[in-house]
């Protein structure tokens, strides 16, 4: 290693520990304005000009939260543009429905305005906040997925669309709406969705053709996703999943990659090699998918749709997470045992994409729902051991206070 080269590792390193530093930092409140998403046919025609904030993940703020006044100095000898790029990611977001019960008694209280207060500083805090959109943000109609089934035997969530600004509120920048209840109310509730997170200045991807994309202080994020639904990129079909990644690289400094898929359930936690069916449903190879899309581009991958956490791997230097379970699932979830943990994953990702550390922000629910930061930390040795089990030495180290860092050294996955 050059003494150029080892210098530049250093004060790489030095940005990485400045991060845990500004914890407890008072962040701005409100939402900031961002992009919508947009589709790669149809790009946007006016760009959303964002203010800055302090954050307590990072000495520097993202573009659209980024360099501007309040940004605190960059460590000497390295510009904020050479900092890492802090994501905040949590799995299923479903703030309550109001169907099938159309009272509101599925409806959390304050009409869901303090449901994410725990836990939004921490999705303020980073550069890039990302959940799963599990439901669609409409105020009528009915569910032809309900129509053949018993009373209180279908799952379908009508999300009220003046949720929307709870979400923006919390600092989500970016949803998935790939995944089995994007589409419980028809076209109707897709277009519904997308008209919504729009206005709250919240991108989004998911259907064939929707590249969200952001800009974090000159770095170029994108972001698709995946799931096993119709109307969605096919998490099933790494061929055109390659390609997709490839074509959202072509115009991106780091890309981040969604999916929706694998078995549901409590004894659903590791992710096993080889595709996995639930209720006679394909649900994918995960393991092929995630080292798929990676060896296409992709620099982050984030899982969810098993209800429950699973473990986490470095392959190729990138993070994959292959579930964050539930995250804020009002009325309508089971929350019991695993299914009841929860938590914000921080990864920071170096400007080529490397994993360089992070931290699992252990949360849970508990009926009805809701996430609640655990001081406990429950969550976390059940992701140390699911990833060690299930990935051996490719598992990142998680430290008993949730802290993350790469193996030890470069290896190639394992299977169990």
């Amino acid at each position: 290693m050059t003494q150029t080269t080892a210098a530049s590792l250093a004060l790489l390193l030095a940005a990485g520990c400045a991060h845990r530093q500004g914890a407890g930092q008072p962040l701005h409140p409100g939402p900031l304005p961002r992009e919508a998403g947009e589709r790669e046919d149809h790009p946007p025609t006016s760009t959303a000009t964002s203010t800055s904030r302090s954050s307590p993940l990072s000495p520097a703020g993202g573009e659209g939260r980024g360099e501007g006044e309040g940004a605190p100095p960059a460590p000497a000898g390295l510009a904020a543009s050479a900092l890492p790029i802090t994501f905040a990611a949590v799995g299923d977001v479903m703030l309550g429905s109001s169907f099938p019960d159309e009272t509101g008694g599925l409806l959390p209280p304050d009409d869901g305005a303090r449901l994410l207060d725990e836990v939004a500083p921490i999705l303020r805090a980073a550069d890039v906040a990302f959940g799963n959109l599990e439901g669609p943000l409409v105020d009528s109609g009915t569910s032809e997925k309900c129509a053949r089934s018993r009373p209180g035997r279908c799952y379908a969530f009508r999300v009220p669309a003046r949720y929307g600004r709870h979400l923006a509120a919390a600092g989500f920048d970016v949803l998935s709406v790939a995944n089995n209840h994007a589409g419980d109310f028809g076209d109707a509730g897709r277009a519904s969705t997308r008209a919504v997170l729009a206005a709250n200045g919240i991108r989004w991807a998911g259907a064939p053709g929707e590249v969200a994309r952001l800009e974090v202080r000159g770095a170029r994020v994108a972001l698709v996703a995946f799931s096993t639904s119709g109307g969605t990129n096919d998490v099933r079909d790494l061929p055109e999943a390659a390609r997709i990644v490839t074509a959202a690289a072509a115009d991106a400094d780091l890309v981040v990659v969604s999916f929706h898929g694998g078995a549901e359930g409590a004894d659903r936690q590791h992710v096993p090699p080889g595709r996995e069916e639930f209720l006679g449903e394909d649900r994918g190879d995960l393991r092929a998918f995630a080292r798929t899309v990676v060896d296409a581009g992709a620099d982050l991958v984030l899982g969810h749709g098993p209800h429950v956490v699973r473990g986490m791997e470095v392959y190729r230097g990138r993070l994959v997470a292959y579930s964050l379970g539930n995250f804020a699932t009002y009325g309508g979830m089971n929350l019991s045992g695993p299914n009841g943990l929860s938590l914000v994953l921080e990864a920071r990702l170096a400007r080529d994409g490397t994993f360089l550390g992070g931290r699992i922000h252990p949360a849970r629910q508990e009926r009805p729902g809701g996430p609640r930061l655990d001081p406990a930390g429950a969550v976390i040795p059940v992701v140390r051991r699911l990833s060690e089990e299930d990935f051996g030495p490719s598992a990142p180290s998680v430290a008993d206070d949730g802290a993350l860092a790469p193996p030890l050294a470069p290896v190639a996955a394992t299977t169990r």
